[in-house]
C-alpha cells in the first residue's frame, strides 16, 4: 500500500523513528517496540496486524522517555534473557546477551550442581536461567538491594522457581555475610567491574544503578572481596564462575591464582574474554589460561 494511504500507526512509527534517530542507532525498532508495548500487542502482530490503527495514547509519551536515553527496557519493564523474560527495573542491571556465556560456561562446568549460590543477584537473570536448566538444583540469590530482591524474588515466581531459588539481602564487603549459607556446588557472580572513571553511554551510566556498575580504579575492588571468600564457598570441587569485563581476565586470573585457585576464561559471541571459570586447585584442574 502506498505511503499516502496510510494513516496512523505506520504515519507515528515513522515520525517517532525520526525522532529517535538522532539518539539511537535502532531507531525503528525502538519504535516498533515501544508501539507494541503501546497497543498491549508483539511486535509481529503490530507489523501484521496493526499498521493503520489508530495511535494509542501514551505512545508519544513513551517516544519522549526513549528520547532521554532511557533504555527500551525499562520502558517495557521486561528483558528476554537466555530465551525468558525478566521483569526489570532501574533497580537492577539490564540483563545482556553476553552475559549468557555465564550461564553456558557453568553449565558445561558444573552439569550436575544441585547448590547453586548468584552473587550479585541483580533480576536474578544468572540463577535463574541456571536454575531453568539444572531441574533438581536449587539456588540462592544474593544481592545488597532491597529493590534488586524484590525484583529477582517476582522474576523467580513469574518463571516457576519460586521453590527453588531463595532471594536474600547480603553484602560480600561485610563480615559474617555468610555465615549461614553452608557451601555450593557452583558460585556464579557478576559483580561490578567498570572503572570509576569509564566513558559510559548516556543509556547505562545516568539510568543503571552506579552500584551494579563500578568498581574502583581498575574496577577489580570487587573481585579482590569476592575471590577470597571462594574457598568457603564452595565444595572442594566446587566452580565458581564470574563475569569479567573484556580486558580484565589476566588481571582477575591472577587475583584468583593467589588464593589457590586455576583460572580459564570464556569468550562470548563477540569473540571478547566474557566468563572465567575457577576451580580450587587439586592437581587435576582446568589448566590456567
Amino acid at each position: 500500500m502506498p505511503d499516502a494511504e496510510r494513516t496512523g500507526v505506520f504515519d507515528a512509527l515513522r515520525e517517532a523513528t525520526q525522532r529517535l534517530a538522532a539518539t539511537s542507532d535502532t531507531a525503528r525498532l525502538d519504535a516498533e517496540l515501544l508501539m507494541a508495548h503501546a497497543l498491549d500487542c508483539s511486535r509481529s502482530d503490530l507489523l501484521l496486524r496493526h499498521m493503520t490503527d489508530e495511535v494509542p495514547e501514551g505512545f508519544a509519551a513513551l517516544v519522549e522517555r526513549r528520547a532521554t536515553r532511557e533504555p527500551i527496557a525499562y520502558i517495557l519493564g521486561y528483558q528476554e534473557f537466555y530465551g525468558l523474560d525478566f521483569t526489570v527495573t532501574p533497580d537492577v542491571l539490564i540483563p545482556r546477551g553476553d552475559s549468557e556465556t555465564i550461564v553456558r560456561a557453568a553449565l558445561d562446568a558444573a552439569p550436575d550442581a544441585k547448590r547453586v549460590l548468584d552473587l550479585g543477584t541483580g533480576s536474578g537473570a544468572l540463577l535463574l536461567a541456571v536454575l531453568s536448566e539444572l531441574g533438581q538444583a536449587k539456588g540462592t540469590g544474593i544481592d545488597a538491594s532491597p529493590g534488586a530482591i524484590a525484583v529477582a524474588s517476582a522474576n523467580a515466581a513469574n518463571l516457576g522457581l519460586a521453590d527453588r531459588a531463595e532471594m536474600r539481602l547480603g553484602d560480600w564487603t561485610r563480615r559474617g555475610w555468610a555465615d549461614d549459607l553452608g557451601r555450593f556446588d557452583l558460585v556464579l557472580a557478576n559483580p561490578p567491574y567498570v572503572e570509576d572513571d569509564a566513558a559510559l553511554e548516556p543509556d547505562v551510566r545516568d539510568h543503571e544503578p552506579a552500584s551494579a556498575l563500578f568498581s574502583g580504579p581498575e574496577g577489580l575492588d570487587d573481585y579482590r572481596v569476592i575471590i577470597p571468600q571462594l574457598p568457603e564457598l564452595l565444595i572442594e570441587t566446587g566452580v565458581a564462575v564470574l563475569e569479567i569485563g573484556a580486558t580484565q581476565a589476566s588481571e582477575v586470573s591472577e587475583i584468583a591464582r593467589e588464593h589457590g585457585f586455576t583460572a580459564t576464561a570464556h569468550k562470548d559471541l563477540g569473540g571478547r574474554d566474557r566468563a572465567l571459570v575457577l576451580r580450587l586447585t587439586l592437581g587435576k584442574g582446568e589448566s590456567s589460561s
